[in-house]
């Protein structure tokens, strides 16, 4: 697995979890201090993020850090 099906995977999963609890892109990108674009940008697989930014936005979406990256084997 490369990097940029990581990332798909991962911002995949961020969408996934924010949807199921009824977020939109544009609250859960103020809850985490990032602009929406780039909100958009971590879904969409587009961007590589830190493992800090990963944080931010578990701790947003309030799960585990580990529930966004549980699908990747």
């Amino acid at each position: 697995m490369n990097n940029l099906q990581l990332q798909k995977i991962i911002g995949g999963r961020i969408r996934e979890i924010r949807e199921s609890k009824g977020i939109t892109q544009q609250d859960l990108a103020a809850a985490c201090n990032f602009e929406k674009s780039n909100m958009s940008r971590i879904e969409a697989g587009r961007t590589n993020f830190t493992i800090s930014t990963l944080y931010k936005i578990s701790m947003a979406l309030e799960v585990r850090l580990s529930a966004l990256v549980e699908t990747v084997n």
